[in-house]
């Protein structure tokens, strides 16, 4: 089996690829993460898998490089990490009681293959997520406790965040946490990885 590396500084990312037993290496992707002017959010987040995983490949050739990119939006509009508690408060406060939308982009790249055409395969998975109607004092108590503030949409569902949220709707249970494993798990048994043995 190739290297396989996961393009991502990303704990949680990391967390849910040790779930598949695979050996692998984390290293982060230096790229732009800033949004084009007119790009729809689905293409932001296909858009900078790619750009990870196309990066992270060309420092270790023959590799297989995981990119993913998540991208959150209300409206159609984009809801980006907080990075501080007022801006997280804000974000809870507009989502209550409606509908996010979150985008997980995924692009497996693999290295063994010369063509850059046909060397990345990419999905992006859909997750919708209602959140509950709650108080202002709710909302600012569970930021203190688990401080959100790199999380798109500024919970955490894999912790506390969870009681903020009325429904999950996906095809795909891991993809809100940022890596969605069953559309990955497909993609590197297309590139030969075997699970379970010969």
């Amino acid at each position: 089996m190739p290297t396989l590396i996961l393009a991502s500084s990303s704990a949680y990312r990391r967390e849910l690829l040790q779930r598949l037993g695979l050996p692998f290496e984390a290293v982060a992707p230096d790229i732009d993460e800033t949004a084009l002017d007119g790009e729809i959010p689905q293409a932001t987040a296909l858009r900078l898998a790619r750009a990870k995983a196309q990066a992270v490949a060309a420092l270790h050739p023959g590799a297989l490089v995981i990119g993913s990119d998540q991208v959150a939006t209300l409206d159609g509009l984009q809801i980006g990490k907080p990075g501080d508690h007022p801006r997280a408060l804000a974000q809870l406060q507009l989502m209550r009681g409606r509908e996010v939308v979150f985008h997980t982009a995924l692009c497996l790249w693999d290295g063994r293959v010369a063509d850059p055409e046909q060397a990345a395969q990419a999905e992006n998975v859909q997750v919708r997520v209602a959140f509950r109607d709650l108080p202002d004092h709710e909302l600012d108590s569970y930021l203190r406790i688990e401080q959100p503030y790199d999380c798109a949409g500024s919970a955490k569902n894999e912790g506390l965040g969870i009681a903020l949220l009325e429904s999950i709707q996906s095809n795909d249970p891991t993809a809100l946490t940022g890596l969605p494993l069953i559309a990955l798990t497909g993609m590197l048994r297309k590139a030969g990885v075997r699970f379970f043995g010969a």
